[in-house]
């Protein structure tokens, strides 16, 4: 399952396995490498995840309305 099709909860839970593994373990260099680009990628989405929230969060505080509207993140991409 690649990360654009975890929810968040799942995405952290997986960047906290992989980090675990990384500290606990003699891992071989080529299998570090891989957990540890997975876990960039992993951190890159939970980062994505979050500044979409925050801005739906600040949206709804500057108004104090209910409805939702879609972030619009650096690089003009919205959720």
């Amino acid at each position: 399952m690649g990360s654009q099709e975890m929810t968040f909860e799942e995405a952290l839970t997986r960047l906290e396995e992989v980090v675990r593994e990384m500290e606990n373990s003699q891992l071989p260099l080529d299998q570090a490498l891989e957990l540890f680009a997975e876990g960039i990628n992993l951190s890159k989405y939970c980062n994505h995840c979050l500044a979409a929230a925050e801005q739906k969060i600040s949206v709804l505080l500057a108004d104090g309305s209910v409805s939702e509207e879609p972030a619009t993140l650096p690089g003009g991409k919205g959720k």
